[in-house]
C-alpha cells in the first residue's frame, strides 16, 4: 500500500487564508504567558495544572486569578474597544490616519477626566462620565470646524490635530493650576496604565463597553455603505449625516470609556484596523478583526511593560506610544507615496 507523505505546513498560506485563526492563536499564547509567566509563579507544568484545576495554594491563586486575570481581561476588552473605535473613524474619514489618537478625541476625553478630577475629586464614575463628555465635545469641535460643504477626510484629520494641540495645552495648564495632590494623580493616570486593575473596577465598565461594541456592529452595514461614498449611501436609503453622527458617538464613547479607566493609550486605535486589513487583504476595515488585533496588541504591549524591567512595571502607555510613533512615521511615508 502506498502512503503519500503529508505535505509540509505552509505558514504564509495559512496566515493569508485564516488571519482570524492566527490572531486567536497568538492571543491565546499571550493569555497563557500573561497568566503563568513571571514572579510569584514557579512556571512548572505541575503548578500550572494545579492552578487550572483550582488546587493551587491560596497565594498563587490570588496572584493569577485575582490580580493577573483582571488585568488580562482589562487589556482584552479595552484593546477591542480601541480597535473598533479606530476602525469606525478610519472608515468615516477613509484614511488610515483617521484614528482617535490623531484626531484628538482621546485628548478630549483626557480633558474631561482632568476637569472631573479637579472639580469633584478622583471619583471613578464621574471620571467615566467626564471622559465621554470631553470626547464628544472635542468630536463636535472637529465636526463643526471641518465642515465646508461636506466633510473631507483630510480636513477632519488636520482640524483634529489642531484641536488636539489646543486641548493638550489646556490640559497642561490645568495640571499646573490644581493642587499638588490632584496634579500627581492626573500625571500618574495620564501615562496610561493597567496597574491596579481589579474585577470590581473593570466589570461595570466592561458592560458599558460591550453595549457600545454591540451598537457598532449594528451600524456596521451602514458604515460599509458610507465607505462607498455619501451619494451612493444616500441613493441606497441611508441618512448620511445621521449615520455619521451615530458612528462618531459610538467611536468616541469607546475611546472615552477606555481612556477614563486606564488613561490615554495611543497606537492601538491607529494600528489595529490597518494590521487587520492587511492580514485579511481587504479594501475596507473589519470591526471584528480590528477588535481581535486591538486585544492582541494591548495585551502584548502590557506583557512587555510588565517584564521589560525586572524590578518595576512600566505604564503600558509608554510602550504603545513608542511603537505608535514608529508606526505613524511609516504610515505618513506610505501615504506620501
Amino acid at each position: 500500500m502506498r502512503i503519500d507523505r503529508i505535505p509540509p505546513l505552509n505558514i504564509s498560506h495559512f496566515v493569508s487564508h485564516h488571519p482570524k485563526h492566527m490572531i486567536c492563536i497568538f492571543t491565546l499564547a499571550m493569555v497563557f504567558a500573561t497568566l503563568f509567566f513571571g514572579k510569584h509563579i514557579t512556571e512548572s507544568t505541575h503548578d500550572i495544572w494545579l492552578l487550572l484545576t483550582g488546587q493551587a495554594d491560596t497565594y498563587q491563586s490570588i496572584v493569577v486569578w485575582q490580580w493577573r486575570a483582571s488585568r488580562l481581561f482589562t487589556a482584552l476588552i479595552l484593546g477591542a474597544a480601541l480597535g473598533i473605535s479606530g476602525a469606525v473613524f478610519q472608515s468615516l474619514v477613509r484614511n488610515p490616519l483617521g484614528s482617535p489618537d490623531i484626531t484628538g478625541f482621546n485628548v478630549g476625553a483626557f480633558t474631561g477626566v482632568l476637569l472631573s478630577i479637579a472639580l469633584f475629586g478622583n471619583l471613578y464614575w464621574l471620571s467615566v462620565f467626564g471622559a465621554i463628555l470631553g470626547g464628544l465635545f472635542s468630536a463636535l469641535l472637529v465636526y463643526i470646524f471641518a465642515y465646508k460643504g461636506g466633510h473631507s477626510g483630510f480636513r477632519l484629520i488636520i482640524v483634529g490635530i489642531a484641536i488636539s494641540a489646543t486641548l493638550s495645552a489646556f490640559n497642561q495648564w490645568l495640571i499646573l493650576s490644581v493642587s499638588l495632590e490632584t496634579a500627581m494623580t492626573a500625571a500618574l493616570w495620564s501615562a496610561g496604565t493597567l496597574n491596579g486593575m481589579t474585577w470590581s473596577r473593570i466589570l461595570p465598565a466592561a458592560m458599558l463597553i460591550t453595549a457600545f461594541i454591540f451598537c457598532a456592529f449594528l451600524l456596521n452595514t451602514r458604515m460599509k455603505l458610507l465607505e462607498m461614498g455619501d451619494d451612493t449611501a444616500a441613493a441606497l436609503g441611508i441618512s448620511v449625516n445621521k449615520t455619521r453622527l451615530m458612528l462618531m458617538f459610538v467611536g468616541v464613547a469607546l475611546t472615552a470609556v477606555a481612556t477614563a479607566i486606564t488613561g490615554p493609550i495611543a497606537f492601538i486605535a491607529l494600528a489595529a484596523p490597518q494590521i487587520a486589513r492587511r492580514l485579511e487583504n481587504s479594501a475596507g476595515v473589519s470591526l471584528g478583526s480590528s477588535a481581535l488585533v486591538g486585544s492582541l496588541l494591548l495585551l502584548s504591549a502590557d506583557f512587555i511593560a510588565q517584564h521589560i524591567w525586572e524590578d518595576s512595571t512600566l505604564p503600558v502607555g509608554l510602550i504603545t506610544v513608542s511603537l505608535g510613533g514608529i508606526y505613524l512615521v511609516y504610515l505618513i511615508i506610505r501615504e506620501g507615496k
